[in-house]
């Protein structure tokens, strides 16, 4: 029989029926573009304000700071994602790597943190859209965006990724608008509304030069300030970095594309965060960034561009179903992992014809639904308590990370690679010499990371409004140890 009349075997898309697995049908683009719009956020467009009032124009060195440790921490994920690329990528290393306790705890953990960010982002969704349409109640177009990612999400991965893809697309153009206007003002020295001739030497003649509040220094409030106090608001903008891992187990070529998107992550914080807050601060005085706007529409309003609010507002918009859409693709596939470890109900690991996890989807869905019901009736509860664990949940997901991949090393040396890796049948140093894309300095660098997280904890027991986080943070880990020991008792 010849090769023409020899049946084929059938595509991995979404829209050809095979048999209920995964599809890898995320391709380069997808992940580059997933990637850097993970790094691109509301915290960008209107939570960098926050940072800038507590160290001024040495804010630049906080995000270089921080930028550091994310990406020590995606690339720590992305040496295991290469060689072993799964779904519910943190929960599956934890168990396969460690131990079912911690697979159990970081799966949770993550989907019980992007629950608190979906929640968070579709409770404000609908101020944006008031901007325009001041009658829609808030609560309406909440339900309408959940609906509408939801659908996406179950059309099938390939799907996801286009909106992401285009999600992005937004995002990247109106940051890089801002920096090119920013750098015309400055080099053809426009006049602003300030009277303050843009320049980069603004930076350091401006409000006390470049360190206005030192390292760390109290206000007269009791208030503590300065450049350390804003790592902890710079770290928290970069969540959503480590998605990158999630989405190995449906990318066409995981061992080419992951590592390209992780290393391309350092550059990405040097443009869309250094260069955008700098440019900004070169145009607009930064002591006049008060946070009452966003500091993308002050650097065009101070040149009379007052259409900015409005273009911002689209984008922020879109920021937001890109963060949910992002939120619900990621938690469907941490309860596909967790049900496969059997941390989970069985149930939550079953796919459709399109490889998708449903139950998944519908049930994280379902419980995100809830929980903006519970910020519309008790804001001051969701946003002070809820809020509190969300942030602690990033620097538990971030330490596991850097513990897991310890973990996943010692395994390796120990000739435990998975079988269908290229490092099977090694052992010692020749395995370890053999991972494809190693994390630097792998002996040191983990242990530097999570000292910097620690640093990151202590310091939000400095602040009044991360404080409480810190307290929740303990109690949280005691519930999620708890819940394993009953599951496990019941088992």
């Amino acid at each position: 029989m010849s090769t023409t009349d020899a049946p084929k075997k059938p595509r991995e898309t979404d829209d050809v029926p095979v048999p209920a697995t995964l599809r890898k049908s995320l391709k380069n683009r997808h992940i580059q573009l997933i990637a850097l719009g993970g790094a691109i956020g509301t915290g960008l467009f209107y939570g960098s304000s926050e940072s800038i009032a507590l160290a001024g124009p040495s804010i630049l060195l906080a995000y270089l700071i921080g930028g550091l440790a994310i990406f020590m921490i995606v690339r720590a994920l992305s040496e295991m994602s290469v060689e072993d690329p799964k779904a519910g990528a943190f929960s599956y290393y934890a168990t396969r790597y460690w131990s079912k306790r911690a697979g159990f705890i970081s799966g949770w953990n993550y989907w019980f943190n992007y629950i608190l960010v979906s929640m968070v982002e579709l409770s404000v969704v609908g101020s944006f859209v008031n901007y325009w349409f001041p009658a829609i109640p808030t609560w309406v177009s909440a339900a309408v965006f959940l609906v509408i990612i939801c659908a996406a999400n179950l059309l099938g991965v390939s799907k996801f990724g286009e909106f992401e893809f285009w999600f992005a697309i937004i995002k990247i153009v109106a940051v890089i608008a801002m920096i090119i206007g920013g750098l015309a003002v400055i080099i053809f020295v426009l006049p602003t509304a300030s009277g303050v001739r843009a320049s980069f030497a603004n930076w350091f003649t401006v409000g006390n030069g470049f360190f206005p509040n030192g390292l760390m220094g109290q206000n007269s409030d009791g208030s503590w300030t300065g450049l350390l106090m804003a790592l902890v608001v710079v770290m928290f903008s970069f969540g959503g970095t480590e998605l990158i891992g999630i989405t190995a187990g449906e990318t066409e070529d995981p061992k080419t594309t992951i590592p390209r998107a992780t290393n391309d992550i350092i550059w990405r914080i040097l443009v869309f965060y250094i260069g955008a807050l700098g440019v900004i601060m070169a145009v607009v005085p930064w002591n006049t960034i008060d946070g009452k706007s966003s500091p993308f529409v002050q650097i065009f309003d101070s040149v009379g561009i007052h259409a900015a609010a409005g273009i911002l507002n689209f984008v922020c918009l879109t920021a937001v179903m890109s963060v949910y859409n992002s939120g619900l693709y990621a938690n469907s596939r941490m309860l596909y992992s967790l049900a496969k470890q059997g941390n989970a109900p069985a149930y939550l690991g079953k796919l459709n014809a399109k490889g998708v996890p449903v139950a998944g989807v519908l049930t994280s869905a379902v419980i995100t639904a809830i929980a903006v019901v519970v910020v519309f009736v008790w804001p001051e509860f969701a946003f002070n308590y809820l809020m509190s664990i969300a942030t602690i949940a990033g620097i538990i997901n971030w330490t596991m990370i850097m513990l897991t991949e310890m973990k996943f090393r010692k395994v390796v040396a120990a000739g435990g690679a998975p079988e269908d890796s290229e490092l099977a049948g090694k052992s010692g140093k020749e395995a370890l010499d053999a991972i494809h894309f190693k994390l630097p300095f792998a002996k040191v660098t983990p242990w530097v990371v999570l000292a910097f997280l620690a640093l990151v904890v202590v310091l939000m027991c400095f602040s009044t409004s991360y404080r409480i986080a810190v307290i929740a943070g303990v109690i949280w880990l005691a519930i999620l140890f708890a819940a394993y020991q009953l599951t496990q008792a019941k088992k």
